[in-house]
């Protein structure tokens, strides 16, 4: 009988020890994107992911933001490299699939195309997706109106931040936060 007391309480030991150790686990985001996410003219840490894991831990919550931004890149490059650049353990990935299918003459139906095969890609892998494709005011762009600024990086941050919020904060079966995607 001591035995099995010890056993069953060695069991619950090795239980609650697991569950501490999946607790303190980071919650672990990676941003996909361009050089917008990468933080052209305001560089890695003054960009959208950096902002959003200080703002997350500032919320008292233990995140990795990793920033997968690639300079130049369209939704077919993000397409490419979405299972390379999402590693295994990634609990949510914001895809900013940005403007550079225009600039570079892609259509807008294969970027749309290129957006869907990239969350179906990330949900079959249990991973949550939160696309940001919004509209983002003149005056969050630098001179070339293309790369965004500081502010603009703190606007995107704070914004995303709710959704991560809310997406953490869901029960399994609800749907995730809702994007309005916009068309370029």
């Amino acid at each position: 009988m001591v035995i099995m007391i010890r056993a069953l309480l060695f069991a619950v030991i090795v239980f609650l020890s697991e569950m501490t150790a999946v607790a303190a686990a980071p919650l672990r985001i990676v941003a996909i994107g361009a050089s917008n996410t990468q933080g052209w003219y305001v560089g890695n840490q003054g960009a959208y992911p950096a902002k959003l894991q200080a703002l997350l831990k500032a919320k008292g919550i233990d995140a990795q933001v990793i920033n997968a931004g690639v300079p130049f890149d369209t939704t077919a490059g993000m397409l490419k490299r979405i299972d390379s650049d999402v590693p295994t353990g990634t609990d949510i990935v914001i895809l900013q699939p940005g403007a550079n299918d225009r600039r570079f003459l892609g259509t807008k139906e294969q970027r749309a195309a290129n957006i869907a095969a990239m969350e179906r890609r990330l949900r079959n892998r249990s991973i949550k997706v939160i696309v940001y494709d919004e509209e983002i005011p003149l005056r969050y762009y630098t001179f070339d109106f293309i790369h965004l600024t500081g502010e603009g990086h703190a606007m995107i941050a704070a914004t995303l931040l709710s959704r991560i919020m809310a997406t953490i904060n869901r029960r399994p079966n609800d749907a995730l936060p809702s994007s309005k995607a916009r068309q370029p």
